[in-house]
């Protein structure tokens, strides 16, 4: 969505990386009911917001990205994916995460408008909630919001960065007439506009809130909050009460209905006792209407509702509920990795616990296969096979995260990964010995975030093709050849990789880039050509 700035603070310098070592606290998890939703509205053809719930976690995120054409969809991608891959190493308190999480969001996206013209000034704000125990620790940069509902009460939680928001805060502007404001877009804090430290001033604003099991916490970017009052807000989350899913659909449809003139996210959830206020009227020593006779005949016209609402399954077929499933390789069946993929259905994880597994792994579309434990779950050769390990060919929206592939010599990987038009993503992943690391052919573009690739006798990352991958806070180290390596009009983005003992063999045109975004403590890149140590 189009936003103007209002001017922000000096920049501060800061590593990319940023690393705590103190345990997090387990979140008790509790059942919760939550739904999430996004809209382009009724007069955007894009949708700029992004929404990310892993209630597992305890991780609710709302982001609405700010730039032209398709860069504030970039941001909120970008966002997305940094936030999720921080918060799920859970390391340092929550707080320390999440102020990790949003800085590394920031200056990656400040990073990826350096190196592409069209995506200049492209930033987002957002607005994070992470559940741990019976509290909630809220992240907040800008002017989407959070609000609580308890009790028959809703308390907006998070400040507007903004100048209209400000007075509202303030209370020199109502709420309605916030709302009509001509410069209601403005805002003075954002992601990705300039370079961060995790603990300035004046960036993230971090607070730590009770969550009651009776209480419910809602998200949403400014698309619902322009269109729709907080207490209508309040009244539909209440009478859908117990059903996330219809609150949320109904507030969309509300902001869409009051003019839709912005993408609209919200994402709601509900703790395990949440329900809608009981209203008592204590005038005349607590009776009611209800308490006279005429209303007799009007309970038993609601309890004949009641009887058949009570009995709709005898005449009403339940719904069909397809939800995502998480499956556990060697149980229920499931005696390899591979097994388990086959079960799968898009938007199942399959878990893998720690052990040794000798099998070639075939990722599939929509399937996350995610090690239960990071890096303890290994893959080696085939019996059967000297690699890859793990293949992935003509698919779309698959993960792979938190494992370890490794080589040796009586049981060589020719590769530990190849993906050929391959759109997936690849995460905290180690790879070591292989002749190959990790081999990217084709069309496709694909993200590898936080990996470690070492030690391979060629390439650590090869990549040919019209591919454009994102490789992103990689540790590439003493492999054979180049660290990374790219032929046939490949054009990967790097941005915040360690290359050690390793140089790179790029187009001469992105060598530049690659230079002032990457870290080369111990060599320079090399000159167009295939370099090796």
């Amino acid at each position: 969505m189009w936003r103007p700035r209002c001017p922000t603070p000096p920049k501060s310098a800061w590593p990319v990386f940023c690393i705590s070592i103190s345990e997090a606290h387990r979140m008790v998890k509790t059942r919760l009911k939550h739904a999430g939703a996004s809209d382009p509205g009724l007069l955007r053809h894009n949708n700029e917001d992004r929404l990310y719930l892993d209630a597992e976690r305890g991780i609710f995120l709302v982001v609405d990205g700010v730039g032209g054409q398709a860069a504030g969809e970039k941001a909120a991608e970008i966002a997305v994916e940094r936030i999720r891959a921080r918060l799920e190493r859970q390391t340092g308190t929550a707080e320390q995460r999440v102020r990790e999480a949003v800085t590394m969001a920031n200056n990656e996206i400040l990073q990826s408008a350096r190196s592409h013209p069209d995506w200049a000034g492209m930033a987002c704000v957002l607005t994070l909630a992470v559940l741990e125990d019976s509290s909630a620790v809220i992240g907040h940069v800008g002017d989407s919001r959070l609000y609580k509902i308890h009790r028959g009460e809703i308390r907006k939680l998070t400040r507007d960065h903004s100048p209209v928001g400000e007075r509202e805060d303030l209370g020199e502007l109502s709420e309605t007439e916030a709302m009509r404001h001509p410069r209601r877009n403005e805002v003075f804090r954002d992601v990705g506009s300039e370079e961060h430290a995790p603990d300035d001033r004046d960036f993230i604003e971090i607070s730590r809130i009770p969550f009651e099991p009776d209480s419910a916490l809602l998200l949403c970017s400014d698309g619902l909050s322009d269109q729709v009052t907080s207490q209508d807000i309040r009244h539909t989350v209440e009478r859908n009460a117990g059903d996330p899913e219809a609150a949320v659909h109904e507030l969309v449809e509300a902001a869409n209905l009051a003019g839709g003139k912005d993408n609209v996210t919200v994402v709601l959830v509900e703790g395990e006792r949440f329900t809608a206020p009981v209203l008592v009227d204590a005038r005349h020593g607590g009776t009611t209407i209800w308490g006279c006779r005429p209303a007799v005949f009007l309970y038993g016209f609601l309890a004949a509702l009641a009887l058949g609402w009570a009995s709709r399954s005898l005449w009403q077929p339940p719904p069909v509920v397809i939800a995502p499933r998480v499956l556990t390789v060697g149980a229920a069946g499931l005696q390899t990795i591979q097994e388990a993929v086959a079960a799968a259905r898009p938007g199942d994880t399959v878990e893998v616990p720690a052990g040794e597994y000798r099998e070639q792994v075939h990722l599939k579309g929509g399937v996350t296969i995610r090690s239960r434990l990071p890096r303890e779950a290994v893959l080696r050769a085939a019996a059967v096979s000297n690699g890859p390990a793990v293949e992935g060919q003509d698919i779309q929206g698959a993960r792979l995260s938190g494992f370890r592939i490794l080589a040796e010599p009586q049981m060589p990987l020719t590769a530990g990964i190849v993906l050929v038009n391959a759109e997936v993503e690849i995460d905290d992943t180690e790879v070591a010995g292989a002749g190959i690391g990790i081999e990217i052919r084709g069309a496709a573009s694909p993200s590898l975030r936080g990996n470690a690739v070492h030690d391979c006798l060629s390439e650590g990352i090869l990549i040919s093709g019209s591919s454009a991958p994102w490789l992103s806070h990689n540790a590439i180290l003493r492999n054979g050849r180049a660290g990374v390596a790219a032929h046939d009009g490949a054009r990967p983005a790097l941005i915040g990789n360690l290359f050690e003992k390793n140089t790179v063999d790029l187009p001469g045109e992105l060598m530049e880039a690659v230079r002032e975004r990457n870290f080369f403590p111990d060599a320079k890149p090399a000159p167009r050509g295939g370099a090796r140590r």
